[in-house]
């Protein structure tokens, strides 16, 4: 849930650092770190917990993707795997990779805890582990993600203002017992408790899907009371579509990247809501496929990766750009950064299809 903005900030992701344009708009290497492929293939196996969002589609095929693009194509041969959100198949998923000898795993954990001793197992025997998104707490694991507290934060923070201090709300939550729902979740009741006449009027689980968060909307609306301020974890569009089919004004919105909230930003389907939408970017795969890499090619320290929020508001929301009238509206627009400092530049098909992007594929990490 997506989600992660963040998920999930300002708009334009990276640090300043390794600099020079690159072919497909990117940034390049310095020439002190270039260094010819290595004589054999690192082995980067991404192990996901849940497939069961387009969020989560994304991720997997931009890691799809980068993995034809080089450096990646001559340096790394990746694999990937699911566990359908159960822990103890994501654990032994991970055994078998430490069996097989891999030299890096990239995860996006069913658990916070869960994991920590089979992926400590991994660190022990010189696996490189990086999680991200629903980061693990393992302190042997690397971490890349957004804040996510402050993803919580800042949507609840544009509601008071909308709301001028006063009305109810609803919150529409992630996937349950996972570490980004609990810190969005936290950093929204961290706000809520400096404002008490905001009311929230309920909360239920849109697993960050759009079908799901719309269903769920649905069933709950007839027993709620008017509705002044929208806190979406993700499904976004899902839940404002409920809201026109209860025949329910739209209230300023606060939610993910998903496409069709923001052609509801720009007037969509005769209604149009006064929205900030943050992406937790499904890139975060490939950003934490690049530390492996470099980690690995002793090109960067072993250190935790926190990215900025790429975001929009109705005044800098974007047709082409931030939003696309063709794709599905449950399509999440922040597979891509944007700017001169991006972290990564990808093209749609990456995203759409884990087609290869034409160029080469340059991650702009944080200066190390």
């Amino acid at each position: 849930m997506t989600g992660q903005f963040t998920r999930r900030g300002a708009l334009g992701l990276g640090a300043a650092g390794l600099i020079s344009a690159g072919a497909a708009g990117g940034v390049l290497l310095s020439p002190r770190l270039a260094s010819a492929a290595p004589d054999k293939k690192f082995k980067i196996a991404l192990s996901n917990s849940f497939i069961g969002n387009k969020w989560r589609i994304e991720m997997e095929n931009v890691f799809k993707a980068a993995l034809q693009m080089e450096p990646f194509k001559s340096e790394v041969e990746g694999s990937w795997f699911n566990s359908g959100n159960d822990v103890s198949k994501q654990s032994q998923q991970i055994s078998n990779l430490i069996a097989k000898k891999v030299d890096a795993i990239v995860v996006n954990a069913a658990s916070p805890t869960g994991l920590n001793g089979i992926l400590t197992q991994a660190t022990e025997r010189g696996i490189v582990v990086v999680s991200f998104d629903n980061v693990v707490t393992a302190p042997s694991v690397l971490k890349v993600n957004t804040d996510q507290v402050a993803f919580g934060k800042q949507l609840a923070e544009f509601l008071v203002k909308k709301m001028n201090g006063k009305g109810n709300v609803i919150m529409v939550t992630g996937v349950a017992g996972t570490t980004v729902d609990e810190d969005r979740n936290k950093g929204a009741e961290a706000v809520w408790a400096q404002h008490p006449d905001i009311k929230v009027v309920n909360r239920y689980t849109g697993m960050w899907d759009s079908a799901t968060a719309e269903r769920n909307t649905a069933a709950i609306l007839p027993s709620l009371p008017q509705i002044d301020g929208i806190w979406c974890q993700g499904g976004t569009d899902g839940v404002l579509k409920a809201f026109i089919s209860a025949k329910r004004p739209l209230p300023p919105t606060a939610g993910e990247a998903e496409n069709g909230f923001r052609k509801f930003m720009l007037g969509y389907m005769d209604h149009k809501v006064d929205g900030l939408s943050i992406g937790q970017p499904p890139f975060l795969s490939v950003i934490s496929l690049e530390l492996a890499r470099r980690i690995l090619a002793n090109k960067y320290p072993k250190k935790d990766i926190t990215i900025p929020f790429p975001f929009v508001t109705n005044d800098t929301v974007k047709q082409g750009e931030t939003v696309f009238e063709k794709l599905p509206d449950s399509f999440f627009t922040d597979f891509t950064d944007a700017g001169p400092n991006a972290t990564v530049k990808l093209c749609v098909e990456a995203a759409t299809d884990g087609k290869a992007c034409s160029g080469e594929l340059n991650v702009n990490l944080p200066s190390a």
